[in-house]
Protein backbone atom coordinates (compact mmCIF):
# COMPACT_ATOMS: atom_id res chain seq x y z
CA UNK A 1 0.00 0.00 0.00
CA UNK A 2 1.51 3.59 -0.89
CA UNK A 3 2.14 5.20 2.29
CA UNK A 4 1.25 9.45 2.15
CA UNK A 5 3.19 11.86 4.17
CA UNK A 6 1.41 14.47 5.87
CA UNK A 7 2.88 17.70 5.39
CA UNK A 8 2.42 21.64 6.12
CA UNK A 9 1.74 22.98 3.30
CA UNK A 10 -2.39 22.72 3.37
CA UNK A 11 -2.31 24.46 6.90
CA UNK A 12 -0.16 27.21 5.36
CA UNK A 13 -2.40 27.81 3.03
CA UNK A 14 -5.24 27.98 4.83
CA UNK A 15 -4.08 30.44 6.78
CA UNK A 16 -2.23 32.78 4.54
CA UNK A 17 -6.05 32.73 2.69
CA UNK A 18 -7.15 33.72 5.93
CA UNK A 19 -4.93 36.30 7.20
CA UNK A 20 -3.96 38.07 3.88
CA UNK A 21 -7.79 38.12 2.89
CA UNK A 22 -9.18 39.08 6.22
CA UNK A 23 -6.84 42.42 5.73
CA UNK A 24 -8.31 43.07 2.32
CA UNK A 25 -11.51 42.47 3.54
CA UNK A 26 -10.81 44.96 6.28
CA UNK A 27 -9.50 47.35 4.65
CA UNK A 28 -11.98 47.62 1.85
CA UNK A 29 -15.27 47.30 4.72
CA UNK A 30 -17.42 45.36 6.60
CA UNK A 31 -18.86 42.03 4.94
CA UNK A 32 -22.99 42.21 3.76
CA UNK A 33 -23.84 41.33 7.23
CA UNK A 34 -21.67 42.94 9.37
CA UNK A 35 -22.62 46.12 11.23
CA UNK A 36 -22.18 48.74 8.55
CA UNK A 37 -19.21 51.35 10.33
CA UNK A 38 -15.91 52.08 10.17
CA UNK A 39 -13.72 49.16 11.78
CA UNK A 40 -16.04 46.59 11.46
CA UNK A 41 -14.31 43.30 12.43
CA UNK A 42 -14.37 40.57 9.47
CA UNK A 43 -17.38 38.36 9.94
CA UNK A 44 -18.38 34.57 9.23
CA UNK A 45 -21.83 34.17 7.40
CA UNK A 46 -24.82 34.15 9.56
CA UNK A 47 -26.14 30.71 10.43
CA UNK A 48 -29.44 29.54 8.65
CA UNK A 49 -31.67 27.97 11.52
CA UNK A 50 -33.96 28.97 13.97
CA UNK A 51 -31.93 28.69 16.78
CA UNK A 52 -29.43 30.85 19.12
CA UNK A 53 -26.33 29.23 19.18
CA UNK A 54 -24.71 28.23 22.83
CA UNK A 55 -20.90 27.93 22.99
CA UNK A 56 -19.17 25.42 25.49
CA UNK A 57 -14.76 24.47 25.63
CA UNK A 58 -14.40 21.46 27.35
CA UNK A 59 -11.07 19.36 27.92
CA UNK A 60 -10.73 16.11 27.48
CA UNK A 61 -7.58 14.08 28.61
CA UNK A 62 -7.45 10.31 27.77
CA UNK A 63 -5.65 8.32 30.34
CA UNK A 64 -5.63 5.13 28.44
CA UNK A 65 -3.67 6.69 25.89
CA UNK A 66 -0.31 8.29 25.69
CA UNK A 67 0.05 10.88 22.70
CA UNK A 68 2.11 9.70 19.74
CA UNK A 69 3.86 13.23 19.09
CA UNK A 70 4.52 13.46 23.42
CA UNK A 71 4.72 10.54 24.45
CA UNK A 72 5.41 12.00 28.13
CA UNK A 73 1.70 13.07 28.35
CA UNK A 74 -1.59 10.74 28.42
CA UNK A 75 -3.47 12.18 25.03
CA UNK A 76 -5.19 15.46 25.60
CA UNK A 77 -8.13 17.38 23.60
CA UNK A 78 -9.68 20.37 23.36
CA UNK A 79 -13.06 20.72 22.19
CA UNK A 80 -15.70 23.42 21.12
CA UNK A 81 -19.09 22.00 22.06
CA UNK A 82 -21.99 24.21 19.99
CA UNK A 83 -25.64 23.63 20.65
CA UNK A 84 -29.33 24.81 20.34
CA UNK A 85 -29.72 27.78 22.49
CA UNK A 86 -32.34 30.40 24.21
CA UNK A 87 -31.78 33.97 23.79
CA UNK A 88 -29.79 35.63 26.14
CA UNK A 89 -27.24 38.04 27.18
CA UNK A 90 -24.30 36.20 27.55
CA UNK A 91 -21.35 37.18 26.02
CA UNK A 92 -20.15 36.74 22.13
CA UNK A 93 -17.72 33.74 21.83
CA UNK A 94 -14.22 34.77 20.23
CA UNK A 95 -13.08 32.73 16.99
CA UNK A 96 -9.85 32.21 18.62
CA UNK A 97 -7.58 34.23 21.28
CA UNK A 98 -4.90 37.57 20.27
CA UNK A 99 -2.20 34.82 21.42
CA UNK A 100 -3.64 32.01 18.76
CA UNK A 101 -4.11 34.10 16.62
CA UNK A 102 -0.53 35.53 16.44
CA UNK A 103 1.08 31.98 16.90
CA UNK A 104 -1.24 31.26 13.72
CA UNK A 105 0.32 33.96 11.73
CA UNK A 106 3.80 33.33 13.27
CA UNK A 107 4.02 29.72 12.35
CA UNK A 108 3.17 30.32 8.59
CA UNK A 109 5.41 33.54 8.39
CA UNK A 110 2.66 35.61 7.81
CA UNK A 111 4.27 39.22 9.67
CA UNK A 112 3.11 41.80 7.30
CA UNK A 113 -0.56 41.76 8.76
CA UNK A 114 -1.91 42.88 12.61
CA UNK A 115 -0.57 39.32 14.78
CA UNK A 116 -4.22 39.51 16.30
CA UNK A 117 -6.22 39.79 12.69
CA UNK A 118 -7.81 36.25 13.63
CA UNK A 119 -9.51 36.79 16.68
CA UNK A 120 -11.14 39.69 15.75
CA UNK A 121 -13.55 37.74 12.77
CA UNK A 122 -17.19 37.70 13.96
CA UNK A 123 -18.59 34.60 15.17
CA UNK A 124 -22.02 33.82 16.11
CA UNK A 125 -22.30 31.88 19.23
CA UNK A 126 -22.85 32.95 22.36
CA UNK A 127 -20.43 31.36 25.17
CA UNK A 128 -22.18 29.37 28.16
CA UNK A 129 -26.05 30.77 27.00
CA UNK A 130 -28.77 27.99 28.37
CA UNK A 131 -29.65 25.81 26.22
CA UNK A 132 -33.00 25.03 24.46
CA UNK A 133 -34.91 22.08 25.80
CA UNK A 134 -34.00 18.92 23.94
CA UNK A 135 -36.48 15.95 22.72
CA UNK A 136 -37.16 13.19 25.19
CA UNK A 137 -34.26 11.12 23.49
CA UNK A 138 -31.67 14.03 23.20
CA UNK A 139 -29.98 15.71 20.88
CA UNK A 140 -28.62 14.47 17.96
CA UNK A 141 -24.56 15.30 18.04
CA UNK A 142 -22.04 15.45 14.77
CA UNK A 143 -18.55 15.42 15.93
CA UNK A 144 -16.19 17.59 13.74
CA UNK A 145 -12.75 17.11 12.96
CA UNK A 146 -10.59 19.73 11.21
CA UNK A 147 -8.30 19.35 8.35
CA UNK A 148 -4.01 18.71 9.37
CA UNK A 149 -2.74 21.57 10.93
CA UNK A 150 -6.14 23.53 11.22
CA UNK A 151 -7.17 24.46 14.49
CA UNK A 152 -11.03 23.65 14.96
CA UNK A 153 -12.18 26.58 14.75
CA UNK A 154 -11.78 26.24 11.36
CA UNK A 155 -14.98 24.94 11.13
CA UNK A 156 -16.83 27.45 13.15
CA UNK A 157 -19.42 28.58 10.47
CA UNK A 158 -20.60 24.75 9.68
CA UNK A 159 -20.92 24.12 13.31
CA UNK A 160 -22.79 27.13 14.01
CA UNK A 161 -24.94 26.40 11.65
CA UNK A 162 -25.62 22.88 11.98
CA UNK A 163 -26.45 23.84 15.79
CA UNK A 164 -28.99 26.72 14.46
CA UNK A 165 -30.80 24.05 13.09
CA UNK A 166 -31.15 21.63 16.31
CA UNK A 167 -27.95 19.94 16.40
CA UNK A 168 -25.15 19.54 18.91
CA UNK A 169 -21.80 19.78 17.85
CA UNK A 170 -18.61 18.69 18.57
CA UNK A 171 -15.00 20.31 17.06
CA UNK A 172 -11.81 18.70 18.27
CA UNK A 173 -8.52 19.94 18.36
CA UNK A 174 -6.44 16.97 18.03
CA UNK A 175 -3.26 17.40 20.25
CA UNK A 176 -0.24 19.14 18.52
CA UNK A 177 -1.81 18.89 15.14
CA UNK A 178 -2.88 22.72 14.87
CA UNK A 179 -1.17 25.63 15.00
CA UNK A 180 -2.56 26.67 18.43
CA UNK A 181 -4.25 24.92 21.22
CA UNK A 182 -5.08 26.78 24.48
CA UNK A 183 -5.63 24.32 27.59
CA UNK A 184 -7.14 25.78 30.59
CA UNK A 185 -4.25 26.31 32.74
CA UNK A 186 -3.02 28.88 30.19
CA UNK A 187 -0.37 26.42 28.12
CA UNK A 188 -0.76 26.59 24.63
CA UNK A 189 0.83 24.27 22.30
CA UNK A 190 1.98 24.61 18.58
CA UNK A 191 1.55 22.01 15.69
CA UNK A 192 4.70 19.91 16.39
CA UNK A 193 3.72 17.43 14.29
CA UNK A 194 3.51 19.39 11.05
CA UNK A 195 6.97 19.29 11.11
CA UNK A 196 7.68 15.00 10.86
CA UNK A 197 5.66 14.63 7.69
CA UNK A 198 3.96 11.81 9.75
CA UNK A 199 2.12 8.65 7.95
CA UNK A 200 -1.07 9.83 6.94
CA UNK A 201 -2.37 6.41 7.97
CA UNK A 202 -1.02 6.73 11.35
CA UNK A 203 -2.36 10.15 11.85
CA UNK A 204 -5.48 8.97 10.74
CA UNK A 205 -5.84 6.14 13.02
CA UNK A 206 -5.08 8.19 15.97
CA UNK A 207 -7.68 10.85 15.07
CA UNK A 208 -9.97 8.25 14.95
CA UNK A 209 -9.02 7.02 18.62
CA UNK A 210 -9.68 10.74 19.50
CA UNK A 211 -13.07 10.93 17.62
CA UNK A 212 -14.59 7.52 19.56
CA UNK A 213 -13.38 8.64 23.16
CA UNK A 214 -14.62 12.24 22.62
CA UNK A 215 -18.18 10.22 21.71
CA UNK A 216 -18.17 8.11 24.56
CA UNK A 217 -17.19 10.71 26.46
CA UNK A 218 -20.07 13.07 25.73
CA UNK A 219 -22.56 10.06 25.30
CA UNK A 220 -23.47 8.14 28.12
CA UNK A 221 -25.15 4.88 26.74
CA UNK A 222 -28.51 4.47 27.47
CA UNK A 223 -28.48 8.59 29.27
CA UNK A 224 -27.15 10.85 27.04
CA UNK A 225 -26.28 12.60 29.82
CA UNK A 226 -22.04 12.05 29.02
CA UNK A 227 -19.50 12.13 30.93
CA UNK A 228 -16.95 15.24 30.49
CA UNK A 229 -16.50 18.08 32.48
CA UNK A 230 -18.35 21.28 31.52
CA UNK A 231 -21.48 19.65 30.19
CA UNK A 232 -22.90 19.84 33.49
CA UNK A 233 -26.26 21.90 32.64
CA UNK A 234 -26.46 20.93 29.23
CA UNK A 235 -29.33 18.53 27.74
CA UNK A 236 -28.72 14.98 26.72
CA UNK A 237 -27.02 13.88 23.43
CA UNK A 238 -28.62 10.94 21.79
CA UNK A 239 -26.11 8.04 21.69
CA UNK A 240 -27.74 6.13 18.97
CA UNK A 241 -27.72 9.43 16.65
CA UNK A 242 -24.23 10.58 16.66
CA UNK A 243 -22.63 11.30 13.25
CA UNK A 244 -18.88 11.96 12.50
CA UNK A 245 -17.61 14.39 9.86
CA UNK A 246 -14.22 15.53 8.87
CA UNK A 247 -12.21 18.15 6.00
CA UNK A 248 -8.98 16.70 4.53
CA UNK A 249 -7.06 14.76 7.37
CA UNK A 250 -10.36 15.28 9.14
CA UNK A 251 -12.25 13.42 6.81
CA UNK A 252 -10.31 10.38 6.37
CA UNK A 253 -10.17 10.22 10.21
CA UNK A 254 -14.12 10.59 9.98
CA UNK A 255 -13.81 7.44 7.48
CA UNK A 256 -11.83 5.35 10.26
CA UNK A 257 -13.76 6.25 13.18
CA UNK A 258 -17.15 4.64 11.46
CA UNK A 259 -15.00 2.02 10.24
CA UNK A 260 -13.61 0.65 13.68
CA UNK A 261 -16.45 2.15 15.66
CA UNK A 262 -20.03 0.94 15.28
CA UNK A 263 -21.31 3.63 17.61
CA UNK A 264 -20.85 6.58 14.58
CA UNK A 265 -24.66 5.96 12.54
CA UNK A 266 -23.21 8.06 9.56
CA UNK A 267 -19.79 9.92 8.54
CA UNK A 268 -19.21 12.45 5.94
CA UNK A 269 -15.69 13.24 4.37
CA UNK A 270 -15.09 16.91 2.51
CA UNK A 271 -12.18 16.99 0.57
CA UNK A 272 -9.73 14.70 2.21
CA UNK A 273 -7.41 11.70 0.96
CA UNK A 274 -8.51 8.62 2.28
CA UNK A 275 -5.83 6.88 4.66
CA UNK A 276 -6.93 3.87 5.75
CA UNK A 277 -5.25 -0.04 5.84
CA UNK A 278 -8.67 -1.58 6.20
CA UNK A 279 -10.15 -3.28 3.45
CA UNK A 280 -13.91 -4.30 4.65
CA UNK A 281 -16.96 -3.23 3.54
CA UNK A 282 -18.03 -0.31 5.53
CA UNK A 283 -21.96 -1.10 5.88
CA UNK A 284 -23.19 2.32 7.46
CA UNK A 285 -24.45 5.72 5.50
CA UNK A 286 -21.24 7.79 4.51
CA UNK A 287 -21.44 11.20 1.95
CA UNK A 288 -18.12 12.10 0.24
CA UNK A 289 -17.85 15.84 -1.02
CA UNK A 290 -15.07 16.83 -2.89
CA UNK A 291 -13.54 20.19 -4.38
CA UNK A 292 -14.57 20.66 -8.12
CA UNK A 293 -11.30 18.59 -9.54
CA UNK A 294 -10.04 16.30 -6.47
CA UNK A 295 -13.81 15.03 -5.96
CA UNK A 296 -14.16 13.84 -9.72
CA UNK A 297 -13.92 10.04 -10.01
CA UNK A 298 -10.09 9.36 -11.07
CA UNK A 299 -8.83 12.53 -9.70
CA UNK A 300 -8.01 10.34 -6.33
CA UNK A 301 -7.85 6.81 -6.63
CA UNK A 302 -8.46 6.45 -2.86
CA UNK A 303 -11.96 7.68 -3.21
CA UNK A 304 -12.75 5.47 -6.38
CA UNK A 305 -11.32 2.40 -3.71
CA UNK A 306 -13.11 3.62 -0.87
CA UNK A 307 -16.67 4.07 -2.40
CA UNK A 308 -16.59 0.08 -4.04
CA UNK A 309 -16.58 -0.67 0.11
CA UNK A 310 -19.11 1.62 1.08
CA UNK A 311 -22.03 -1.14 1.33
CA UNK A 312 -24.28 1.08 3.30
CA UNK A 313 -26.35 4.46 1.96
CA UNK A 314 -23.88 6.47 0.37
CA UNK A 315 -23.72 9.84 -2.12
CA UNK A 316 -20.61 11.33 -3.77
CA UNK A 317 -20.74 15.13 -5.10
CA UNK A 318 -18.58 17.21 -6.06
CA UNK A 319 -18.63 21.15 -6.23
CA UNK A 320 -17.26 23.01 -9.07
CA UNK A 321 -15.64 25.73 -9.37
CA UNK A 322 -13.92 25.09 -5.23
CA UNK A 323 -11.12 24.26 -3.88
CA UNK A 324 -9.74 22.37 -0.70
CA UNK A 325 -10.13 24.73 1.30
CA UNK A 326 -13.18 25.92 0.64
CA UNK A 327 -15.08 23.63 2.96
CA UNK A 328 -13.77 25.42 5.75
CA UNK A 329 -13.84 29.18 7.23
CA UNK A 330 -10.80 29.84 5.60
CA UNK A 331 -12.41 29.56 2.24
CA UNK A 332 -15.02 32.28 3.05
CA UNK A 333 -12.44 34.36 3.88
CA UNK A 334 -10.85 34.33 0.31
CA UNK A 335 -13.71 36.28 -0.75
CA UNK A 336 -12.82 38.43 -3.69
CA UNK A 337 -9.11 36.99 -4.11
CA UNK A 338 -9.80 33.49 -3.40
CA UNK A 339 -8.50 32.81 -7.01
CA UNK A 340 -5.21 34.44 -6.65
CA UNK A 341 -4.15 31.95 -3.51
CA UNK A 342 -3.42 28.33 -3.83
CA UNK A 343 -6.28 26.17 -2.55
CA UNK A 344 -8.63 28.74 -1.62
CA UNK A 345 -11.31 29.41 -3.83
CA UNK A 346 -11.99 30.17 -7.62
CA UNK A 347 -14.22 33.40 -8.17
CA UNK A 348 -14.96 36.07 -6.41
CA UNK A 349 -18.48 34.55 -5.43
CA UNK A 350 -17.29 30.65 -4.58
CA UNK A 351 -16.29 31.35 -0.77
CA UNK A 352 -19.52 31.81 0.81
CA UNK A 353 -21.29 30.44 -1.80
CA UNK A 354 -19.32 26.86 -1.14
CA UNK A 355 -20.15 26.88 1.91
CA UNK A 356 -23.91 27.54 1.64
CA UNK A 357 -23.67 24.32 -0.82
CA UNK A 358 -21.83 22.23 1.89
CA UNK A 359 -24.35 23.57 4.76
CA UNK A 360 -26.85 22.45 2.68
CA UNK A 361 -25.78 19.26 1.25
CA UNK A 362 -24.27 18.06 4.63
CA UNK A 363 -27.36 19.76 6.68
CA UNK A 364 -29.45 17.79 4.46
CA UNK A 365 -27.74 14.07 4.50
CA UNK A 366 -27.38 14.70 8.60
CA UNK A 367 -31.43 15.15 8.48
CA UNK A 368 -31.73 12.09 6.54
CA UNK A 369 -29.87 9.60 8.85
CA UNK A 370 -29.79 11.17 12.10
CA UNK A 371 -33.61 12.58 12.02
CA UNK A 372 -35.34 10.31 9.51
CA UNK A 373 -36.46 13.17 7.27
CA UNK A 374 -36.81 11.57 3.08
CA UNK A 375 -33.73 11.12 1.38
CA UNK A 376 -35.72 12.50 -1.17
CA UNK A 377 -34.84 16.42 0.41
CA UNK A 378 -30.85 15.33 -0.52
CA UNK A 379 -31.59 14.61 -3.79
CA UNK A 380 -33.68 17.66 -4.42
CA UNK A 381 -31.08 20.01 -2.62
CA UNK A 382 -28.47 18.54 -5.35
CA UNK A 383 -30.96 18.39 -8.32
CA UNK A 384 -31.44 21.92 -7.31
CA UNK A 385 -27.60 23.43 -7.17
CA UNK A 386 -26.06 23.54 -10.56
CA UNK A 387 -22.23 23.56 -8.96
CA UNK A 388 -22.88 20.62 -7.13
CA UNK A 389 -21.99 17.23 -9.32
CA UNK A 390 -23.10 13.96 -8.76
CA UNK A 391 -20.91 11.12 -9.12
CA UNK A 392 -20.36 7.17 -8.46
CA UNK A 393 -23.56 6.09 -9.75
Amino acid sequence: MKVTRVGPLAPRRAVLVAAALLAVGAAAGPPPDAPHRAGAPPALPAPTGPHAVGLRTLELRDGSRRDPWNPDRARELMVSLWYPARLSTAPRARYVTPRESAMILRQYRIDDVPQDLLSRTRVYAERAAPPLRSPGRGLPLVVLSPGFGLPRSSCTALAEDLASRGYAVAAVDHAYEAAAITYPEGRVTGCGACHRSPDGTRVAATRAADLSYVRRQLTSPGTGRGSAPGMRGLPPLDPARVAVVGHSMGGAAAFEAVRTDPCFAAGANLDGTFQTAGTTPVNRPFLLLGAGEHGRPGADRTWDRVWRRLSGPRHWYSVAGSGHLSFTDYGVFGGPLGRAVPGASKDATAGEDVLRLTRRTLGAFLDAELRGSPPALLEAVVRGEPRIRRHGG
